[in-house]
């Protein structure tokens, strides 16, 4: 009877231990499924965080773009006014000069 308890024994023994690896399985692939799930959502925050970023700076970039382009445009503008300034100021002196002498010829 001994014998039949002995084997009885080691028979639970084997199914606990064979249930044990089953638990230990379910453990690691629930364990593997957690980290694969993990990496994805940190993936997917990392490239919404770099597209926020890129998005960011092609905003700066477009503004840096703009504040040239003004800048230039304005450096433009005040060349030309500068060159009709100094244009007006050389023929002013004549178109003075040539309405005085209209004036004076065509009113004696």
């Amino acid at each position: 009877m001994d014998s039949l308890r002995g084997q009885g024994g080691i028979q639970m023994l084997l199914t606990a231990e064979q249930e044990a690896g089953r638990i230990v399985s379910a453990a690691r692939t629930a364990k593997l499924a957690r980290m694969k799930q993990a990496k994805d959502e940190a993936e997917k925050e990392m490239e919404e965080y770099r597209s926020r970023l890129e998005e960011e700076y092609q905003t700066q970039i477009s503004g840096t773009e703009q504040e040239a382009a003004a800048k230039r445009l304005e450096e433009e503008t005040d060349g030309r006014i500068q060159n009709l300034k100094e244009s007006s100021s050389k023929v002013s002196k004549e178109i003075v000069k040539m309405l005085i002498k209209y004036v004076t010829t065509t009113g004696a």
